[in-house]
């Protein structure tokens, strides 16, 4: 299941104004299947699942035991307990924030958080799925969205059927309306600045079997 964090959307709507109703909706099982359909067109395969713990155990069955890992951030993969587990040292996964974090350095930190994009196996959310089939993704420095287009070994996006739209243009103007502010008010929170719409990356085709697998889970996740 969901779990409901002090970052979580329903958390943050006090704070901001977006369209719910517009950005934020469940569509009909026959659009969620069209969607589906879609994306595996593009190259891309799909594993649609009912909730948080079924999209954990989905990546779980991915990524090897002693696989390398990077996610980017997602309140997404919080909101699934994906970074609780990632974290935690029981997954036997070489977890590159670990190292990361452990890092004092600024600019040897920072060294390492660009090479990360490259890891065999990358975890992301994304902001947006156009039941054309593209996939939108955005963030401030591009530490998410590097790895997706080429450099991941695997990119496994876990997103929610609340963020599916009709086309690229709504899924951009998605991004725009609703979850960019949504993302500013968190980074304030959080860090204490603002944020930016800085790098966006739209998966339209994957030419490699199998390095794309998109977790679509059938719940309302992150922005």
């Amino acid at each position: 299941m969901t779990k409901i964090t002090q970052y979580s959307a329903i958390n943050l709507y006090p704070e901001v104004i977006v369209d719910v109703d517009t950005w934020n909706r469940f569509p009909t099982p026959y659009r969620v299947d069209r969607t589906i359909k879609a994306v595996e067109e593009r190259g891309i395969t799909v594993i649609p699942v009912t909730d948080g713990d079924e999209a954990m155990a989905a990546i779980k069955r991915l990524i090897p035991r002693d696989g390398e890992v990077m996610s980017g951030s997602s309140t997404t993969l919080i909101e699934i307990g994906f970074e609780e587990y990632a974290a935690g040292g029981k997954s036997g996964w070489k977890f590159l924030h670990t190292g990361i974090n452990a890092e004092n350095d600024a600019i040897k930190r920072a060294e390492l958080r660009r090479k990360s994009v490259t890891a065999d196996y990358f975890i992301s959310g994304a902001n947006a799925i156009a039941q054309t089939g593209e996939i939108v993704g955005c963030d401030a420095s591009g530490s998410r969205v590097g790895a997706w287009p080429f450099a991941a070994g695997h990119l496994i996006l876990v997103v929610g059927i609340n963020k599916i739209v009709p086309t690229l243009e709504d899924a951009l103007k998605r991004v725009r309306l609703y979850a960019y502010p949504l993302e500013n008010v968190r980074t304030k929170k959080v860090y204490g600045t603002p944020s930016v719409i800085g790098k966006c990356a739209i998966i339209s085709h994957e030419k490699v079997k199998g390095r794309i697998t998109l977790i679509l889970v059938k719940e309302s996740l992150g922005y």
